[in-house]
């Protein structure tokens, strides 16, 4: 075979770049998002990302179903931190009712949105970890977010997709072994999360791959619309917890990591360094609901029977039970006609409801904010100049879950 440059016909064209098809990246029923991306060997100069393979629809769904039976729909938006979608839509319909829920009822939902909020960035930066060849890592903690979803179990009975909560409240009370089980994960996690930090934080090969990988500056962040870890990350101090309290968060003390490059390893490290002050939040509130005695130690929802599913014990005893339940279940009551828009911090980011009714038993109009969709758009522009292999990271690092994206 000779050494010599094959010459091509005349007239013809020679590719000078390779298309690469990474994805549909996971393979999966509920979602999947595909990156063409163009290379220049293994120098990415383009990348076009494309979402909507399962689009589910929810917005629409929603807007043909009454309150309750939407709550089931936000848990499949971020599943890796559902409750805060369950907190997040039932504070939205409370703000529509004009529902007022009391103290303790606060403090109990800070406590599971804290939790969903390790759970949520437990994943991600073991992920990470695991997409730069760290493997040990992820199991480690791992079985941290079982003891989680042991937490949620004894609460609602269920584990990734919760439904936990109601209108005004919680369908039932903390029972003492949910107590036991987030003493014992108070207790544990520390010192896990730090021997966690000690493996990556000034691991050379990690910090060689995360450092100036994917990085954004505040002003684009805030151009694209980022927010959550991402925009902190980037040196933006911006949390819907402190900007626009809920469920008292007013009440507690706590502090906003931000980084300064905004690339995967201020991604990485906010995350982390959000967990400490979720331990820290849960601390907090959990001496606050110990405070309460007596009857005030037994609540766990806002006395609203419009709108409060009867307990089942009662439903399947009493008629009245039996009657609200029907109604609140099959949508019979009318929601007073009205405008609202809340937002909870999501665990990435900024999770909006936009709900507008015209006085019937379904929502109107219904918009999600799922911040995963906003940010997926500057993709393109922090992947483009890096190698093949940071696009991995940086996908993992943005936290992209495609429930979010393909609403």
């Amino acid at each position: 075979m000779s050494d010599q440059h094959i010459k091509l016909p005349e007239g013809s064209i020679e590719k000078q770049t390779t298309t690469l098809n990474l994805g549909p990246t996971h393979p999966a029923t509920h979602g999947v998002f595909q990156n063409i991306l163009e290379l220049d060997g293994e120098r990415i100069i383009s990348a076009e990302q494309t979402i909507g393979y399962i689009h589910r629809a929810f917005e629409k769904i929603a807007e043909r179903r009454p309150l309750y039976q939407i709550t089931p729909l936000t848990d499949r938006l971020n599943y890796c931190s559902a409750p805060i979608n369950n907190m997040g839509w039932h504070i939205t319909c409370e703000k529509l009712l004009g529902v007022q829920t009391p103290k303790r009822v606060d403090y109990l939902r800070v406590i599971i949105m804290e939790l969903a909020r390790i759970s949520d960035h437990l994943i991600c930066n073991s992920i990470v970890g695991v997409d730069t060849g760290a493997f040990t890592g992820f199991l480690y903690v791992m079985q941290y977010r079982e003891l989680i979803y042991e937490i949620y179990e004894e609460i609602c009975g269920s584990r990734l997709t919760t439904n936990i909560g109601r209108i005004g409240g919680f369908e039932r009370n903390f029972t003492p072994t949910a107590f036991e089980k987030l003493d014992k994960f108070l207790r544990e996690y520390p010192k896990v999360l730090k021997e966690f930090e000690n493996l990556f934080t000034r691991n050379r090969i990690f910090m060689e791959r995360t450092i100036g990988c994917g990085p954004i500056g505040a002003e684009r962040a805030l151009n694209y619309g980022f927010t959550g870890p991402n925009l902190r990350a980037a040196g933006v101090d911006y949390d819907v917890r402190v900007h626009t309290p809920y469920s008292s968060y007013e009440e507690f003390e706590f502090d906003i990591p931000v980084g300064s490059t905004g690339d995967c390893y201020d991604r990485f490290l906010v995350r982390n360094q959000e967990m400490w002050q979720s331990l820290r939040i849960i601390e907090q509130a959990v001496r606050k609901v110990k405070e309460f005695k007596g009857k005030d130690a037994e609540v766990f929802h806002a006395d609203v029977p419009e709108y409060y599913l009867p307990e089942k014990k009662d439903v399947y005893t009493k008629m009245e039970a039996l009657i609200w339940h029907f109604k609140i279940i099959m949508g019979e009551i009318d929601m007073p006609a009205g405008e609202v828009y809340q937002s909870v911090e999501g665990g990435n980011g900024e999770l909006g409801f936009y709900l507008i009714t015209d006085g019937g038993r379904t929502p109107y109009r219904l918009h999600f904010r799922r911040p995963c969709f906003v940010y997926y758009q500057a993709y393109e522009e922090i992947s483009k100049g890096a190698m093949l292999s940071d696009a991995i990271i940086t996908l993992s690092s943005l936290n992209l879950i495609a429930g979010e994206m393909d609403a």
